[in-house]
């Protein structure tokens, strides 16, 4: 099928509805920010590392003695607004992180007409902003904010110079531009490890696709391109000797947790789990889009893998959104483990829909390489949970970093905006907001 976005029904508004929910999430954020004038959430742990960069410098001493366990990059981008705006250190680290996402949808605006997939680039971007913890990742000091900034206009403009039928000397600097990008999102939070394999595998199936005399160049500008991405977190772990930070890996920055490089079975469940929670309102409804002779199939198999599913629903159910639902259940008897097997039926049911239509679509899929690049992230995403030691639980906050990705897979199997839909997307927005200002009363 080839894709026409400008097609009756194809929602072309998206870069509007953007404006306004961005404008929406501004507001909210700026009052937040001058009326809550104390640490909330992470801030209180956050604010350390912070101020120690503002106040020292960034030097191999003050990344080696950073607390917390995400690399330093979003610490550091807070810290030069702290030194930057030269008022109060809480509020201009907290309005750094807002900057990074008036930057980030601005960028996305200004750079996306120019990709052949635009459209996805938008969805991609309503998809994070529309996240349940992205208001709270916009007013706060959590660090998702500068790292979704690299990520999304990393992976965007490496996507767009890879899909360039030649190597021109302005595609071969967007490369090196989204390199850039992708290494400075992951010394921002490491989970973003997995743009580096979900690059490399992109990079390798296009290469395929090349004829032999443009295979060279090409290949020789995409390896420059990963090895600046990587250049970044080799750096951090010849510092820390570790993907995370030595007082976190040994447990000497907080008491109760620790973290590093081992062997996880479950936190690789959870993380697909969760995911696939929050990819059902991106992608509702999606059973519309599938044969109906297969839907009471799947619908039986999603039924078995739910009830399967129910005796491990601690280890699945972390700290977040699906965890307060089922804790508000769990008042009445029997009615948690319903309410999370209902879940979980929902959850199988979705995903494996979204599979058949991603098979059904993968002649499509493999000619879109920011689909590929998405779905890739993804799975790589989940597979790295695998070497995740420590004790830090997997909160559901995590997937915010997922959501553009998971955003450029559903408008792409499904670019219509139903009023179904739609509806979802402003449930999730106002569950944002309610996330966001709870804290207000909360002493």
């Amino acid at each position: 099928m080839n894709w026409n976005w400008d097609s009756p029904g194809i929602i072309s508004s998206l870069p509007k509805i953007i404006v306004s929910v961005f404008a929406l999430s501004i507001v909210s954020a700026l009052l937040f920010i001058f009326l809550v004038d104390r640490p909330v959430y992470d801030d209180i742990f956050n604010i350390f590392d912070i101020k120690a960069y503002a106040h020292s410098g960034v030097t191999v001493s003050t990344v080696r003695a950073q607390r917390n366990p995400p690399g330093p990059g979003s610490f550091i981008w807070m810290a030069a607004g702290v030194r930057l705006l030269g008022g109060g250190e809480l509020r201009d680290a907290r309005l750094s992180v807002l900057f990074a996402w008036v930057l980030l949808v601005s960028g996305i605006l200004v750079a996306a007409p120019y990709s052949r997939f635009s459209q996805l680039w938008y969805g991609a971007l309503l998809a994070a902003l529309v996240f349940p913890y992205s208001l709270t990742a916009t007013a706060t000091l959590l660090t998702e904010g500068p790292a979704l900034l690299f990520a999304m206009l990393g992976t965007l403009v490496w996507t767009e110079a890879v899909s360039q039928p030649k190597v021109t000397s302005t595609v071969f600097a967007l490369a090196i531009l989204g390199g850039l990008g992708i290494g400075a999102a992951i010394i921002s939070r490491q989970y973003y490890v997995a743009l580096l394999p979900a690059a490399a595998v992109l990079a390798l199936y296009l290469l395929r696709q090349r004829t032999s005399e443009s295979r060279t160049l090409w290949l020789a500008s995409m390896t420059l391109s990963l090895t600046v991405a990587v250049i970044p977190l080799l750096l951090l772990v010849a510092v820390w000797g570790n993907l995370s930070s030595p007082g976190i890996a040994t447990g000497t920055s907080y008491k109760n947790y620790h973290a590093g490089v081992g062997l996880n079975f479950l936190r690789p469940l959870a993380a697909a789990f969760r995911t696939g929670f929050y990819l059902i309102p991106l992608t509702f409804p999606v059973m519309k889009c599938v044969r109906s002779g297969r839907r009471w199939r799947v619908l039986l198999v999603a039924a078995i893998i739910g009830t399967v599913a129910v005796p491990f629903r601690t280890d699945l159910v972390g700290i977040g959104v699906l965890h307060s639902l089922l804790r508000f259940a769990f008042r009445l008897p029997a009615a948690g483990i319903l309410a999370f097997g209902s879940i979980a039926i929902l959850v199988a049911y979705n995903a494996i829909m979204l599979g058949l239509l991603l098979w059904e679509k993968r002649q499509d899929v493999l000619g879109c390489p920011p689909v590929i690049f998405a779905l890739l992230t993804v799975l790589f995403f989940v597979g790295e949970q695998f070497g995740v030691g420590g004790n830090i639980p997997f909160y559901d906050r995590y997937i915010l970093q997922l959501a553009p990705f998971l955003g450029l897979i559903a408008f792409f199997l499904i670019p219509k905006v139903s009023l179904p839909r739609a509806a979802a997307l402003m449930g999730m927005y106002l569950l944002s907001q309610e996330m966001l200002w709870r804290f207000l009363f909360i002493k």
